[in-house]
C-alpha cells in the first residue's frame, strides 16, 4: 500500500532528526478484528485490536481499542529498551528474533517422548523454546488435566510449576529418575 510506504518513509527520514525513539516516532499499522464478544473464550482474550510497527512483525499490541493496542506497543517497546535491546531505527525493521532453546535441548529424547504421550503432537513438528509452557498447548482453566496426565505417565507431580513451564517440567522429570 502506497499510504503504508509513504507512513515507512517519512518515519525514516524523521529518525535522523532524534535518538532515542518512542512509539510515536514509528510506522504504525492498526487492524480491527471481528470478535464475537457473545462467546466465552475462556481464559484465551481474543485480538480485538492490533497496532504494530511496520517492517517489524515481531513488535506489537493489542487491546480492546485501537488506544489500548498502542499504549501496550509502547509499553513492548519501552520494555525491550529497559532490557538493553536494540530498537530499529523508525521505518527499518528488526530480524525476527527466536528464543532461546537450550534448556529443552538438554532432553531431546524425553521431549519427543513427553510431546507424543502427553501432548498428542510429534515434537520434531514444533518449535519449542526455554520459554514454552503447558499452557501453550490449551484453552483450559488449569494445568491440571495434563499434570495429572503426567503424573499417571511418568509418576512424577508437576503441579506446583505454576507457569507450566516445559524446561522445568523437564528437569523435574529428569531429577526424578522418569525417562523416555
Amino acid at each position: 500500500m502506497w499510504s503504508d510506504r509513504l507512513k515507512v518513509a517519512s518515519k525514516y527520514l524523521l529518525s535522523f532528526l532524534k535518538r532515542d525513539w518512542t512509539v510515536q516516532d514509528y510506522p504504525i499499522r492498526f487492524r480491527h478484528f471481528d470478535v464475537d464478544r457473545t462467546q466465552d473464550y475462556g481464559r484465551l482474550k481474543p485480538v480485538v485490536w492490533s497496532a504494530q510497527v511496520l517492517n517489524w512483525p515481531a513488535m506489537q499490541g493489542h487491546g480492546d481499542t485501537a488506544d489500548e493496542a498502542l499504549a501496550n506497543l509502547s509499553k513492548v517497546l519501552a520494555e525491550r529498551k529497559a532490557r538493553g535491546y536494540k530498537l530499529a531505527r523508525p521505518g527499518t525493521g528488526m530480524p525476527i528474533e527466536f528464543a532461546a532453546t537450550y534448556r529443552i535441548e538438554e532432553h531431546p529424547d524425553l521431549a519427543r517422548d513427553f510431546f507424543q504421550r502427553i501432548l498428542n503432537l510429534n515434537y520434531d513438528e514444533c518449535f519449542i523454546s526455554n520459554e514454552s509452557s503447558l499452557w501453550d498447548f490449551h484453552g483450559e482453566e488449569t494445568n491440571e488435566s495434563l499434570n495429572e496426565k503426567i503424573l499417571l505417565t511418568y509418576g512424577v507431580d508437576v503441579s506446583d510449576i505454576e507457569s507450566g513451564n516445559l524446561a522445568d517440567v523437564f528437569t523435574r522429570l529428569v531429577s526424578r529418575g522418569a525417562s523416555a
